[in-house]
């Protein structure tokens, strides 16, 4: 199996790049399954179902989620209907969603997990728990187990990495939208990154216009962030290869932005 996986989309400039390079990614990498993390997809915060669908029709194949899971109100009236997205599994059990999906690709099949992270982040379910919990169900049906854990520190990340060494395929890590060059196969088969990063406006920062961050660093003050629609994009993912066993052989980087054009 080879998973290519997409880091957080952020609003128009994000998914153009998925429009422009989804596509040629396919082609050259021939991927079993295509995942995004779509949790800032709609204007940099939440997602819609017109977007929704759209990434469907880009050629996505599943999306996963994060701590903007319910940025755009409208995501409480199709997200329970939404079969190809999963949110933090660790969020409270009356949020809408789910944690997990077993989906079905040709004869194999590929449990997807989202799961969040606490540190520096609302105080949620412990994300270690609820994957012991998925974890052991996910194994009862498949060894092909993908993991999307959105988190703010690299400690914790790492952390999850270790803890399901050897239990799932793989652990990416996602929210910052930094890309990590820490790729790696842990010793029992897993294959990690700290980051993958985002896909989004190129020359902002983490997606946004540089003033207003700037701004609120200078002045403690709180601003309004603007997600651009228009701009240099930058596309951040990684290319997972998994064997029959369900245990990564190669994990590699994607970055395509005017400093790494895609060849």
């Amino acid at each position: 199996m080879r998973i290519l996986f997409i880091g957080d989309i952020v609003g128009k400039i994000g998914r153009n790049a998925i429009s422009t390079y989804l596509p040629k990614l396919k082609q050259e990498y021939r991927p079993t399954v295509s995942i995004v993390n779509a949790e800032n997809a709609a204007h940099g915060k939440g997602l819609t179902e017109k977007i929704y669908k759209q990434l469907l029709r880009e050629g996505v194949d599943f999306m996963t989620m994060g701590n903007h899971t319910y940025g755009q109100l409208e995501i409480y009236e199709f997200i329970d209907e939404a079969k190809r997205m999963v949110r933090p599994a660790n969020f409270p059990s009356e949020a809408p969603g789910v944690g997990m999906r077993i989906i079905q690709i040709n004869d194999i099949k590929l449990a997807i997990i989202n799961l969040q992270g606490r540190a520096f982040m609302q105080d949620i379910d412990d994300p270690f728990k609820k994957a012991d919990e998925l974890v052991k169900e996910a194994q009862k049906v498949t060894p092909y187990i993908f993991v999307d854990f959105h988190a703010e520190t690299t400690s914790e990340k790492n952390a999850m990495g270790w803890y399901l060494d050897g239990r799932v395929s793989a652990v990416v890590g996602t929210h910052t939208h930094i890309q990590t060059s820490d790729n790696r196969i842990l010793p029992s088969g897993t294959g990690y990154i700290t980051d993958v990063g985002m896909t989004g406006f190129y020359d902002g920062i983490l997606g946004i216009n540089r003033d207003e961050v700037i701004e609120r660093f200078i002045t403690s003050l709180p601003q309004r962030h603007v997600v651009p629609d228009n701009g240099r994009s930058v596309l951040s993912g990684v290319i997972i290869d998994i064997d029959k066993n369900g245990k990564t052989t190669n994990i590699e980087r994607i970055l395509i932005n005017d400093d790494n054009p895609m060849k």
